[in-house]
């Protein structure tokens, strides 16, 4: 999850849109669905009026816009369980959502259904500092998770754009990563147990106190499941101990592929930093004009690299780094001289995202992952088809990890900018695709990129996953039409690039 990407403070109302039919189901009475959640959740927290329903009416990609039915707002697991035991009895489908930050749609209501709000889920029960853990609600926002034990020396690593806002439950549901995920790793990486309801109502844990649990992972599988085969109710996660000491090289390139082989470099050398950031000319002066963060505003890119661990040992490794860019072709590199430049360093990049907001009226946020040998020429590629296409694209991402975060700038306004956008960011999630990569790094498939996901798994992948997801939720219930697309929506997916016989992607092709 990160920050939210569709920036439309000028647009009219997003599309009311959902790309997969949600389900044969109908509810059969409304009013008896509502006089059964009113007996088992208190008197506010169910709303049923158009006004209340219109702030759950979309998540981050405010692109796309459905009214909920429904919302219920429970506080215990037992009111959730009663509510999701009230919608599978009806046949009703529920969407779960946490802090309504997640960029791909996952979180976008069904007009049949109940969109189940946890955002009261939000104490953190338990904190072992002797085992490096926390126990926390789905609600948590992930960086008070940090705050809560920063005291103890210790902190929660993945740490996404928004990790201001968006709560623990939904990374879990997206797996997301943040700008340390390079050395540290994504969400599935930090949490060790976690327990969810299914949408009978059968309260489920999965991992364990341990490191390990035997059976099937199914820790691992939960997480990143997008809200399809339950709803997490606790999850435990794991904490480190704060670094010795983090420092970060900042350095300037007058070409982006020079950055982009400075990234390879690096990683080829041996060293993995805490985080290996990339920012382009466009994201570079839109941040620093937002948060006068020092960067050179004249540059093509810059790289920010974080450097952590035993002080002796960062020592040497940015003079490694040093080097490496300087190899490369950077124009200038510089260390920051404090933590106050550190943190601003990052505060900048943190910020890059709605700071492109100030660019144009709206973009459209993409969230495709390369191998890193590939980032000179998918840049090269991603500007050759940005200017095809005639709309200007800002680059900021992991560049560490090769999680590309290409930012479409477009104007909802202009009658076919939406969906020439759309046409471009498929394009280059499907080139991510052609060069050995996914079309998803941290953001999820949600309904933005289930069509890529024709592309990325084949017939026989998709029968799996949805027959895993029948194993959960036999009625197709929960999330529905969301993340694993049908057979039928791929073929005519694939028709849409059949000529003459041939699958036509022109992109997968050139690569």
């Amino acid at each position: 999850m990160g920050a939210i990407m569709i920036y439309c403070p000028n647009s009219p109302p997003g599309k009311t849109i959902m790309k997969t039919p949600v389900t044969n189901v109908q509810p059969r009475n409304r009013r008896e669905l509502i006089a059964a959640l009113q007996r088992v959740l208190p008197s506010q927290a169910l709303l049923s009026e158009t006004e209340d329903l219109r702030p759950y009416e979309c998540d981050g990609l405010s692109a796309y816009c459905e009214l909920p039915m429904l919302v219920a707002l429970p506080d215990t697991v037992e009111q959730v369980r009663a509510v999701l035991v009230a919608c599978h009895e009806r046949g009703v489908p529920v969407v779960a959502r946490g802090a309504g930050t997640g960029l791909s749609g996952g979180a976008l209501p069904c007009s049949n259904g109940v969109l189940l709000s946890l955002a009261k889920f939000n104490r953190i029960l338990e904190i072992d500092a002797a085992n490096r853990t926390a126990r926390v609600q789905p609600g948590v926002r992930n960086l008070a998770i940090s705050q809560a034990v920063a005291h103890l020396g210790l902190y929660y690593a993945p740490d996404p754009s928004s990790q201001i806002a968006c709560s623990i439950g939904g990374n879990v549901a997206e797996n997301a990563g943040g700008v340390h995920c390079l050395k540290y790793g994504l969400t599935v990486h930090n949490i060790q147990m976690l327990s969810f309801l299914t949408i009978e109502g059968e309260l489920i844990t999965v991992g364990g106190a341990a490191l390990d649990a035997p059976g099937y992972d199914l820790l691992a599988f939960m997480t990143g499941s997008e809200g399809l085969l339950g709803v997490i109710v606790e999850i435990t996660v794991k904490l480190l101990p704060q670094p010795e000491r983090a420092q970060v090289v900042l350095a300037a390139f007058d070409d982006v592929e020079k950055a982009g082989a400075a990234v390879a470099a690096i990683i080829g050398a041996g060293i993995v930093p805490a985080g290996l950031e990339m920012m382009d000319n466009l994201a570079i002066r839109a941040a620093e004009q937002f948060v006068h963060a020092g960067y050179p505003v004249d540059a093509e890119a810059i790289l920010l690299c974080e450097l952590d661990g035993v002080n002796e040992e960062v020592s040497e490794q940015i003079l490694q780094v040093r080097e490496i860019f300087q190899q490369c072709g950077a124009t200038e590199s510089h260390t920051a001289r404090d933590e106050r430049e550190r943190a601003l360093f990052w505060a900048g990049r943190k910020a890059a995202f709605p700071a492109v907001g100030r660019l144009a009226p709206d973009y459209y946020c993409m969230d495709g992952t390369i191998p890193r040998k590939h980032l000179a020429r998918v840049l090269r590629r991603i500007g050759e088809m940005s200017a095809e296409a005639g709309l200007a694209v800002a680059n900021v991402f992991h560049a560490g990890d090769g999680n590309l975060h290409p930012l479409i700038l477009y104007d909802a306004n202009k009658p076919g900018d939406l969906e020439r956008t759309e046409r471009l960011g498929a394009k280059i999630l499907e080139l991510c695709v052609a060069v050995g990569g996914t079309i998803t790094g941290e953001h999820g498939v949600g309904v933005e990129k289930i069509n890529q996901m024709c592309i990325q798994f084949s017939a026989s992948a998709l029968a799996q996953f949805h027959a895993l997801k029948h194993a959960f939720d036999p009625r197709g219930l929960l999330n529905p039409g969301k993340a694993v697309p049908t057979l039928q929506r791929c073929a005519e997916y694939g028709a849409m690039h059949v000529h003459g016989g041939k699958v036509l992607f022109p992109d997968l092709e050139r690569f």
